[in-house]
């Protein structure tokens, strides 16, 4: 008798106890990301190169031509008194001088008795060949007669009074040259085909070297031009 109620104790325990719950399991790591490894350096690949690069290729500097130095040397002139570079101050001493920068001087051979030095340069140009009326280069010198009634007699009678230097020439014909004018040493131009003053659009084509005197007009470079002697026979 005393049995039957403690057996059904258990019987109700058993059935009735809640339930044993499992210990909580630890949140799983993160599987390790394994890091990459940067590719082996394939031996294909080229190397850099160990030579120098071939420095680069300077320009050659090209010399100036003998008239292209003169020509340079007559325009830097511009402006400036020639009293300070023992030449005379004229026409003369300026050519002169552009042509002492090529270690010319073109009065070594003297001049002659009543000769200007304008005259005397014309007759050295003719000595050496050098006398021309075409294709005018920069360098060459220029010829003018009768700028000026050089003996005073009145008389158009004193052939080649005046010279100058050559400093460019353009396509259309119009020469510039160096002077030494009356106003110093300055800049001219002459046009041989085109005779007057002006031209197209009133661009000046030719410079009055004559002034008007003794009841005549005056007169341009392209009426009183007498030739040109080349820088590279004198």
């Amino acid at each position: 008798m005393t049995c039957r109620p403690l057996l059904l104790a258990c019987l109700l325990g058993v059935f009735f106890a809640p339930p044993v719950l499992g210990a909580p399991r630890a949140p799983a790591k993160p599987a390790a990301v394994k890091k990459q490894q940067p590719p082996a350096a394939s031996s294909t690949v080229a190397k850099k190169s160990t030579k120098s690069t071939p420095a680069k290729t300077k320009r050659k500097v090209v010399p100036l031509s003998r008239g292209r130095r003169v020509a340079q040397r007559a325009a830097g002139l511009v402006g400036t008194s020639l009293s300070a570079h023992r030449v005379p101050d004229d026409c003369s001493g300026l050519v002169r001088l552009a042509y002492r920068s090529v270690g010319v001087e073109l009065l070594s051979h003297g001049t002659r008795p009543g000769e200007n030095a304008a005259s005397a340069m014309y007759r050295r140009a003719q000595t050496k060949g050098a006398l021309h009326r075409k294709a005018p280069q920069p360098g060459d010198i220029v010829f003018f007669r009768e700028t000026y009634d050089r003996n005073r007699d009145g008389l158009r009678n004193d052939g080649v009074t005046h010279v100058g230097v050559i400093e460019s020439v353009a396509r259309d014909g119009t020469i510039v040259f160096v002077h030494r004018g009356g106003k110093g040493v300055g800049r001219a131009r002459m046009n041989l085909r085109h005779a007057g003053h002006q031209g197209m659009g009133g661009r000046v084509l030719n410079d009055y070297i004559r002034r008007a005197e003794q009841g005549e007009r005056a007169r341009l470079t392209s009426e009183l031009f007498v030739g040109y002697a080349s820088s590279t026979r004198l």
